[in-house]
């Protein structure tokens, strides 16, 4: 693999697993902000959550646009985590197996900075990283939108054709595989689609297959 190489990878769901513990408190945060600031109930935050997700991809999204929510305001307040590192499932060789992949590192997440910081301190990684991009460096354009991918190579004088994917997201990575990057689909799914160079369980399969990312 030669040096000019980056790396991109998504921080939930692939750097750890955050399906048990993470998502659902998460959900009930957003639910609860949506409940609290909006007047609502349970069920009718919950719906309103589904719509503006559905419609446009982020809850987030739905709020700026027809409540004028202060997208920093919800991002603190949905993201808290007391107990982060008894929340974490991580893979024990994680820290070695990231080590091991020669190039530059970058986290790409639309999640908020403050949480990513938080997570990667916690799984003992954020120092072999050259840079976090979170929702907050994309003026809050989520994956699987072309913007934020364009202003992280702009921001790194990246390439994207010299990058690497690394995703749970097959809309994330089908973006990407658009601008030219490699994409590395995680998943345990037994097929992956035209636009994903490599499937993989786990990232620590990910060393044995470099190969197909030339």
């Amino acid at each position: 693999m030669k040096l000019d190489r980056a790396w991109i990878f998504d921080l939930d769901n692939t750097l750890h697993n955050a399906t048990p513990h993470i998502f659902p408190h998460v959900n009930r945060a957003m639910t609860q902000y949506l409940q609290t600031h909006l007047g609502l109930d349970e069920a009718a935050a919950g719906e309103l959550r589904r719509h503006y997700w559905k419609r446009y991809g982020a809850t987030l999204l739905g709020l700026m646009r027809h409540h004028q929510t202060d997208p920093a305001h919800f991002l603190w307040h949905t993201h808290q985590f007391p107990e982060l590192r008894r929340m974490l499932v991580r893979e024990p060789r994680l820290r070695a197996t990231l080590a091991r992949l020669r190039g530059r590192k970058f986290v790409f997440s639309n999640a908020p900075v403050h949480y990513a910081s938080a997570v990667l301190r916690a799984l003992a990684i954020a120092d072999l990283f050259d840079g976090v991009f979170t929702i907050e460096s994309t003026r809050y354009r989520p994956k699987p939108d072309s913007y934020g991918f364009l202003r992280l190579c702009r921001a790194n004088r990246l390439r994207p054709q010299r990058c690497i994917m690394v995703e749970d997201s097959l809309d994330n990575l089908r973006t990407a595989g658009r601008l030219g990057m490699k994409t590395v689909w995680v998943t345990r799914a037994p097929r992956a689609p035209g636009y994903v160079d490599v499937k993989i369980a786990n990232l620590m399969q990910l060393p044995r297959r470099l190969a197909y990312l030339q």
